[in-house]
């Protein structure tokens, strides 16, 4: 039974922005009452992943959706519009807000964390902002909430409140800011000056009386503009951000603001320059190149992480790359392979950052040297790991398979040979530093020349971070076996589902 089926659409869209700040008001009236505080954030999250599922049946059912807040000047708002990469987005970001949610309680209190109102306060604050931002009909729009987004997850960065947290706040706030308002601020100006609108349009909004120049230009603009992507050079907040408790390391790695970023990229792609123009722009390939060495590069840095965060972290700048070159690739199939890299991506990086956090409130290790041995103590913990590794990897029968096999299959249709080596050699690093860490735990080779630990007096983490970590490794796989839904919903995205078929 479907609980909104009498509201009108419009609704439906002002219900999923507005219920997570109804959410982040009843965290902060019930502080005092633990218990009641958490059950009410489940609760909100519930009803959220609710009404986007009713948002999906609209948009295959093809309903027109819309919802106008405020004019600012003529052909100028503060509107949105759904349309089906977005809501792509809020069914990931929602669902995953769920089990976020879940786990956060567990690690919140197993590691006796301060200021948990404000830390699940600002959770649901940053899930609003996520909402507005998948269903933007506009650039203004997209702007203004993806600046909200920044600042909505700052205090989740800094949450620790000693130095390093400030400091590595400090860094996120700098990029993310001053990006947005270096370039993407003018991006956002100069399109509305050339083409007169910000509205996104299928196929995109530029025609031939624009300068050729101007276009090339606002390409590179946006793509280091959102910097949220974190394209090289502008990706060191992210390792950063990684001071943070990590509930709030899967928000920006799987929930919020990295997808959101590559969200962003690919909407203003499709919906700004269009897929069929994209090779017609000068700067299209430097992009692509740009985003296939932040692709090599960063997977390279990971190998040398021994921090285990650390090392996950430059796991998802090379992971966001591979969106940004399925989105430069100018070919339907690549596009739709990086819009459904988005959700496996997510429910891989999501599962390994769980672990990382069940690994720190068990054992209190943050070092991959450090790990040795673990899985016999920890064995729910490290499987789950391991097959959040394989997902990541690509390899069958997990969710990553798809969004790779449709990359690799974009680059051939695109002729860009060199773009398939750059996934096949990053797949191999992808294995160089994931797959030796639940090995190293559960076999601990015995040429190895790093420590055994006793682990004797551990055991696995509280069961709400089990059962968090669970649901998300069976996501992976069963995004593997069932991709055809999310495949569907792809396919309606405007010059993406030509080729599109099916998963298995």
């Amino acid at each position: 039974m479907n609980i909104w089926s009498d509201i009108s659409p419009e609704q439906l869209i002002n219900i999923a922005i507005i219920l997570p700040l109804i959410g982040a008001a009843l965290v902060i009236l019930l502080g005092k009452y633990p218990n009641i505080r958490e059950t009410a954030s489940l609760a909100i999250a519930t009803l959220l992943f609710t009404v986007v599922l009713s948002i999906t049946e609209n948009t295959f059912a093809q309903i027109p959706m819309t919802s106008h807040w405020i004019t600012i000047i003529p052909n100028l708002s503060i509107a949105f519009n759904v349309e089906p990469l977005g809501v792509l987005f809020a069914l990931v970001a929602s669902f995953l807000w769920i089990i976020t949610t879940i786990y956060a309680i567990g690690y919140m209190r197993g590691h006796n964390e301060k200021n948990q109102t404000r830390f699940f306060c600002c959770f649901a604050l940053a899930i609003a902002t996520v909402m507005a931002i998948c269903f933007s009909a506009n650039l203004l729009t997209l702007f203004i909430f993806y600046e909200l987004l920044t600042l909505s997850t700052y205090p989740l960065v800094t949450h620790a409140g000693n130095d390093a947290a400030k400091r590595g706040g400090r860094i996120y706030l700098g990029i993310l800011l001053g990006t947005s308002i270096a370039f993407l601020l003018f991006a956002v100006l100069a399109t509305w000056v050339s083409a007169g609108t910000l509205t996104f349009s299928a196929g995109g909004i530029f025609n031939e009386s624009q300068s050729k120049g101007l276009i090339a230009l606002l390409l590179v603009l946006f793509c280091y503009g959102v910097g949220k992507a974190a394209i090289m050079p502008f990706h060191r907040w992210l390792p950063a951000a990684m001071v943070a408790p990590t509930p709030v390391s899967a928000l920006l790695h799987a929930v919020a603001v990295v997808k959101a970023g590559v969200f962003s990229i690919l909407k203003i792609i499709i919906y700004i320059f269009g897929i069929d123009n994209l090779s017609q722009i000068a700067t299209t390939d430097f992009m692509l190149y740009i985003g296939a060495a932040t692709v090599l590069l960063s997977s390279c840095v990971a190998i040398t992480k021994d921090n285990l965060k650390a090392r996950l972290a430059y796991s998802t700048v090379s992971q966001l790359s591979y969106i940004v070159v399925g989105a430069l690739l100018a070919s339907s199939i690549a596009a739709a392979g990086a819009s459904l890299h988005i959700a496996t991506h997510a429910v891989g990086k999501i599962t390994l950052f769980f672990c990382a956090g069940a690994i720190m409130v068990a054992a209190h290790k943050k070092s991959v040297s450090e790990l040795v041995g673990l899985g016999r103590q920890m064995p729910i913990t490290m499987i789950a790991f391991a097959i959040g590794s394989m997902s990541i990897i690509g390899l069958p029968p997990l969710a990553g398979t798809w969004s790779k096999w449709y990359l690799v299959v974009g680059a051939l249709e695109s002729d860009k040979l060199i773009i398939v080596a750059v996934l096949m050699v990053s797949t191999l690093l992808n294995v160089a530093y994931l797959l030796p860490i639940p090995i190293k735990a559960f076999f601990n080779p015995s040429d190895s020349k790093q420590p055994a630990w006793s682990w004797s007096e551990v055991k696995e983490a509280p069961f709400p971070i089990l059962l968090a970590l669970c649901v998300t490794s069976v996501a992976c796989l069963a995004l593997f076996f069932f991709p055809q839904p999310l495949i569907d919903l792809i396919n309606l995205i405007p010059d993406v589902s030509t080729h599109v078929t099916g998963g298995s």
